[in-house]
C-alpha cells in the first residue's frame, strides 16, 4: 500500500492532535480535520479497522464535507458531549456538520443475546455513525465518498443497493467480514456506487440540510434528517446527562476536567465496564521509529488512577463498573493475573505485525496485538491493592469476596517482591529490580495491612505490616544515590519518572527530604523544555532504538509531586504550560516533542487524561485551601476537592485507634498521633 512520506517530507496525514474522537462505548472513531473518517474498528474498539487511513492513505476512510475544501473554519465539541462540530466557509457559502456515534433508548431484554455484564441504563450504543449538514449561508456542493477496507486494509467489499433505491446500499456480512449483519450506509442524498465506494454529491442553498448514516447493527437506521436529527438529539441528551451527574469543581480549568471526563467514559467499554488505554494502534512515539504499539486493551495498573479520578470527579457507576471488570479478572484468573486484557476480559492478545500497512507517516512495524501481557511485571498486586482499597474506603465495607482476592495477591507479592521484571515501562530488554515494581509490592503489602485492620484480622495486618516495612527498608537502601535521589533500578543512578508516584502513594511524607530531592531531580534532570521524559534511553536498555519524547503522563505527574512537596507556584505554572499543549479539541496523546508541541504515540491517551484530572485537582486543591485560609475561614477542602485519595488523610493511615507499625531502622520516623502528621 501506498501513499505515505518519510517525516522530513510533506506528509498527507493529518497532525496526531488534529484528530477528532468519537464513541458509543462500543466502538471509536477519529476524524480528521477534512471532515474524512480515518478510523473505525467493528464490531468494538479493539476490532479489525474498516477505515483504517490513519495507519496507511489507502486502508479506507470515509469523508462527508464540502467539495475543494479541506481546512474547516472551526471545529468543537458541542459542549458537554461527544458530538463533533465542524463549520465550512466555502467562499460562495457556510454549512456546519454533525458527526457522532448514535445513543439511544436501551432495547435489549435478552441479557443470552448481548455480551453486556454491568448493570444497564438508559441508554446504550444505535451501531450508527451519524453526520448531519445544514447550510446556513449561500451556497455548497457537497460531496459524500465512503471507501471501506476491511481487515486492516487487506479486503474490499462491494456495495450494492437496496430496496430503496438510490437511497441506501450495503456490504454482505460474508463479504465485510464483521460478525453480525451487514455493513449499511443510507442517506437523503442519492448514492452512486463505484465497486468498492459509495459516492454521493449534490449542491446546498441556504437553509438545506441533508445526512448519511453507515450501520452495522440490527436497528433500522433512520430515512429522513428529520429522523436523524432525532438521534443526534438522544446521542446529546445523553452526554450531557452523563456529564450532569459528575461534581466538577468551579474553576477555570473545568472545562480540560469535563473534557477528560468525556474521554474516559469514550474509552470505556460499555458490556465490561473494561477503559482502554487508547483508541488506536501503532501510532508512533516518535517520527518515524519503531516504537509502535496497540494500546486498545486495558491495563491493570491503569486501576488506581482510573478509579481515584472517577470517584473525583463524582462517577461513581464508572468507577464501580471498572472495579468489576478488574475484580472479575482477579477472581479468574487468581494465581495468573496478566498485566493487560482484551476489553472484553480474554486473555490472549498475541502481538503481530501487519506487512499490508505502511504506517503512520511511513512508521512501521503496525502492531496489533501486545506482547506485554506476557511479562513479568510485579506492580500488579500492587495495583490490585490499592483499587481494592480506594474502593473499600468509598463504602466503609470489604465483603468476603474482596478480602478473598486481597489476601491471594498480598500473598503472592510477598513472595515475589525480590524478584526481577520489565517494570512500569515494559522494557523488553533484561529484567531489573525496579525501584517502583517494590514500591508497588509495598503497597500491596501496606493497603492488605489496612483492610485486614477493617475487618479486624489483627493477626494478619500486623504480619503484613512488617513485611510493609521490610519492603520499604529494602527501597531505602538499596534504591537510593548518593545524593539520596531515588533511582530507577538497583545498582543504577538513572532517574526515573515513575518515582514521582512515591509522595502519591504516601511510601514517604512528602517533607521528606529524600522525596523532595527525587522529584526536584526528575524536574530538572529529566525534563526537556519543562516537559518530563519517562526515562533516558541511553540509560535504560528497553529493547529498542531511537529517541523518546516527553511522556505527558510524567509532566502531569510531576504537577501532582510538586504540590505534594510544597512547591505549589512551580507546580500551578507547569500545569499551566502542559494545559497549554492540549489538542484543539482538548486530547491529549501519549507523548509530546517539546520543540514542536507535536502530539505524538497512541491518542487520545487514557492514562494522560487520567493524570491530568488528578495534577489539575491538586492545583485546586491547593488554591481553596490557601483562598480559605486567607479569608480566615475553616480551610477544610471538600472530600472531591482533596488531592489526596478519597476518605484517606494525608499520610500514612488513618484507622481510628491505630498508629502505623514501623519497623526499628525503617526510614520512616514512628508517628504515634494525628497531631504528628506533616500537614
Amino acid at each position: 500500500m501506498g501513499g505515505v512520506a518519510g517525516p522530513a517530507e510533506f506528509s498527507p496525514f493529518p497532525q496526531i492532535a488534529d484528530y477528532g474522537f468519537l464513541s458509543d462505548g462500543e466502538v471509536t472513531s477519529l476524524i480528521a480535520p477534512s471532515g474524512s473518517v480515518e478510523w473505525l474498528c467493528l464490531p468494538r474498539m479493539d476490532g479489525a479497522s474498516v477505515f483504517g487511513s490513519l495507519l496507511d492513505r489507502d486502508a479506507g476512510s470515509f469523508r462527508f464535507g464540502p467539495a475543494d475544501v479541506d481546512v474547516p473554519a472551526d471545529r468543537r465539541y458541542l459542549p458537554g458531549t461527544m458530538v463533533l462540530e465542524t463549520t465550512w466557509s466555502c467562499g460562495e457559502g457556510w454549512v456546519i456538520i454533525h458527526d457522532c456515534l448514535v445513543m439511544g433508548p436501551w432495547r435489549h431484554e435478552n441479557p443470552q443475546r448481548g455480551s453486556h455484564r454491568r448493570p444497564p441504563t438508559d441508554y446504550e450504543a444505535d451501531n450508527m455513525l451519524l453526520r448531519t449538514v445544514n447550510c446556513t449561508n449561500g451556497s455548497v456542493q457537497l460531496v459524500m465518498d465512503c471507501d471501506p477496507v476491511f481487515d486492516y486494509g487487506l479486503r474490499r467489499g462491494s456495495w450494492n443497493h437496496t430496496d430503496r433505491g438510490f437511497y441506501q446500499v450495503e456490504i454482505g456480512a460474508e463479504e465485510s467480514g464483521i460478525p453480525g449483519p451487514a455493513l449499511t450506509l443510507s442517506s437523503d442524498i442519492r448514492i452512486g456506487v463505484e465497486g468498492g465506494r459509495a459516492r454521493a454529491r449534490t449542491l446546498l442553498r441556504e437553509g438545506d440540510t441533508r445526512f448519511c448514516v453507515l450501520s452495522w447493527g440490527r436497528r433500522p437506521p433512520p430515512e429522513t434528517y428529520e429522523e436523524a436529527h432525532d438521534r443526534m438529539m438522544w446521542t446529546v441528551h445523553h452526554w450531557r446527562h452523563w456529564l450532569a451527574r459528575g461534581d466538577l469543581p468551579n474553576h477555570r480549568w473545568r472545562t480540560y476536567l469535563a473534557r477528560s471526563a468525556l474521554t474516559l467514559k469514550g474509552l470505556a467499554y460499555a458490556p465490561t465496564g473494561a477503559i482502554a488505554a487508547a483508541a488506536t494502534t501503532s501510532l508512533p512515539e516518535a517520527p518515524g521509529g519503531e516504537r509502535n504499539f496497540d494500546y486498545r486493551y486495558s491495563w491493570i495498573r491503569d486501576s488506581t488512577f482510573a478509579l481515584w479520578g472517577l470517584y473525583t470527579l463524582g462517577f461513581e457507576w464508572e468507577a464501580n463498573d471498572y472495579f468489576a471488570f478488574m475484580t472479575d479478572l482477579v477472581e479468574r484468573d487468581r494465581d495468573d493475573l496478566q498485566i493487560v486484557y482484551r476489553i472484553d476480559g480474554s486473555r490472549d492478545i498475541d502481538e503481530r505485525e501487519l506487512e499490508q500497512l505502511r504506517g503512520y507517516q511511513g512508521a512501521r512495524p503496525v502492531r496489533i496485538g501486545n506482547a506485554a501481557y506476557q511479562q513479568r511485571q510485579n506492580d500488579v498486586w500492587g495495583a490490585v491493592l490499592d483499587a481494592l482499597y480506594l474502593h473499600t474506603k468509598s463504602r466503609d465495607w470489604l465483603d468476603e469476596r474482596i478480602w478473598q482476592m486481597a489476601r491471594r495477591q498480598v500473598e503472592l507479592a510477598l513472595a515475589h517482591w525480590r524478584e526481577p521484571d520489565q517494570g512500569i515501562w515494559e522494557v523488553r530488554g533484561e529484567p531489573q529490580q525496579f525501584t517502583s515494581s517494590k514500591l508497588m509490592c509495598w503497597v500491596a503489602a501496606d493497603r492488605g495491612a489496612r483492610l485486614a485492620r477493617m475487618r479486624d484480622e489483627l493477626e494478619i495486618a500486623a504480619q503484613w505490616q512488617e513485611a510493609a516495612n521490610g519492603i520499604h527498608s529494602d527501597i531505602c537502601a538499596n534504591a537510593l544515590d548518593d545524593r539520596g535521589v531515588f533511582c530507577q533500578h538497583y545498582g543504577s543512578t538513572a532517574l526515573d519518572a515513575s518515582l514521582l508516584l512515591m509522595p502519591l502513594l504516601r511510601f514517604l511524607p512528602p517533607t521528606d527530604s529524600r522525596i523532595k530531592a527525587t522529584v526536584l531531580a526528575i524536574a530538572d534532570e529529566l525534563s526537556q523544555d519543562g516537559l518530563v521524559l519517562r526515562y533516558r534511553p541511553e540509560q535504560t536498555n528497553d529493547g529498542f532504538l531511537g529517541a523518546e519524547n516527553t511522556f505527558t503522563i510524567c509532566s502531569f505527574w510531576l504537577v501532582s509531586a510538586l504540590c505534594e512537596i510544597g512547591e505549589y507556584a512551580r507546580g500551578r505554572d507547569l500545569c499551566e504550560k502542559v494545559l497549554s499543549y492540549a489538542s484543539p479539541l482538548l486530547l491529549y496523546a501519549e507523548q509530546i516533542d517539546p520543540k514542536s508541541g507535536r502530539h505524538l504515540g497512541n491518542f487520545p491517551q487514557a492514562f494522560t487524561h487520567l493524570a491530568l484530572i488528578n495534577a489539575v485537582m491538586h492545583v485546586i486543591g491547593h488554591e481553596q485551601h490557601a483562598a480559605r485560609a486567607k479569608r480566615g475561614s475553616d480551610a477544610t477542602i471538600a472530600p472531591r476537592q482533596l488531592p489526596w485519595l478519597p476518605g484517606e488523610l494525608p499520610w500514612p493511615h488513618n484507622f481510628p485507634g491505630t498508629a502505623p507499625l514501623v519497623a526499628q531502622g525503617s526510614c520512616l520516623g514512628r508517628i504515634t498521633s494525628l497531631g504528628q502528621l506533616p500537614w
